[in-house]
């Protein structure tokens, strides 16, 4: 037996496909003009940085608070110095990713799970034009993977394929924990986007708790066919969390009158959980150009 090559083959990590990869690139060349010339100037004026550090001492003149005197400093030299902060501009990222199986639906060009990937795609890349440390969580009923914060070009291209290659190992939701896990692991202050069509119940006690100490953003993903289902005759449907298929007539009175009934419960029981917060939200239409509302968001975040 050839020992060497046994070893080696120990060693040979997982190839990520040729097709994920290409996907990644192509994405990158589309949406670089984008970042470049829209994205980043929005984003960076968006987010105020999340704190002061010091940036050197000087004389103290005249009209300067006395606040910032060093008495220490004073005191050695014989002269009024004053410490001088610059606001620390450097965020910290987390992309928090819903990939249960109620995001991987569609009526348009996109299915919910990619337009919601397009848009962390694309403000992890305009986090690295900015300097910024980026991380990826992405959630199910359960923490299914967590990439940590780092910069780089390096590292957004793992989040871009972890985003586009990942399998969940479960298809139901639980946003809670998700939430849960990101306040237990986040020590320093950070920016979090969480995205998920929140087609889930109970989760703001725990977004109470994350928006106490971070800045939280929830994006909101919604399929037009989910708010107005097409009268398009007999169809099969498949509950994507569960599996179960139903045969529905989409042509029917009554089925149509259910399904506007049941879309308003659905929509009910997320806007009461957002009521008792006071998250930011997104909301994002998936057959519709969706990085217009996220450019809205950071044009209204510049004038607070």
């Amino acid at each position: 037996m050839n020992h060497d090559r046994l070893r080696k083959s120990h060693l040979v990590r997982p190839t990520i496909p040729v097709e994920i990869l290409k996907k990644v690139k192509l994405l990158e060349i589309n949406t670089r003009k984008l970042v470049n010339h829209v994205l980043l100037g929005e984003y960076h004026s968006a987010f105020k940085g999340q704190g002061m550090v010091f940036s050197e001492f000087r004389e103290y003149v005249h009209g300067d608070d006395v606040r910032a005197i060093s008495w220490t400093l004073s005191a050695r030299t014989g002269k009024p110095y004053i410490k001088k902060f610059d606001e620390e501009r450097e965020l910290t990222l987390i992309l928090a990713v819903d990939v249960s199986g109620s995001i991987d639906f569609g009526s348009g060009a996109l299915f919910k799970g990619e337009a919601l990937n397009h848009l962390a795609a694309l403000l992890s890349l305009g986090a690295v034009k900015n300097g910024d440390h980026v991380g990826l969580l992405l959630f199910s009923d359960q923490v299914e993977h967590f990439v940590p914060p780092k910069k780089g070009r390096g590292h957004i291209h793992r989040i871009l394929r972890d985003l586009y290659y990942y399998q969940p190992k479960s298809r139901k939701t639980n946003i809670s924990v998700a939430l849960q896990y990101l306040l237990g692991i986040l020590k320093k202050r950070s920016t979090v986007f969480i995205f998920s069509d929140f087609l889930d119940s109970g989760f703001s006690p725990a977004m109470r708790m994350v928006e106490r100490k971070h800045d939280l953003v929830a994006v909101v993903v919604q399929d037009q066919s989910e708010i107005e289902f097409p009268d398009i005759g007999l169809v099969e449907c498949e509950d994507s969390e569960t599996g179960e298929l139903i045969i529905v007539d989409s042509s029917s009175a009554a089925f149509q009158e259910s399904f506007k009934k049941s879309c308003v419960s659905r929509r009910g029981v997320r806007d009461r959980e957002f009521r008792k917060t006071n998250v930011e939200r997104i909301e994002v239409l998936s057959n519709q150009d969706v990085v217009d509302p996220l450019l809205s968001f950071f044009r209204m975040r510049q004038k607070k």
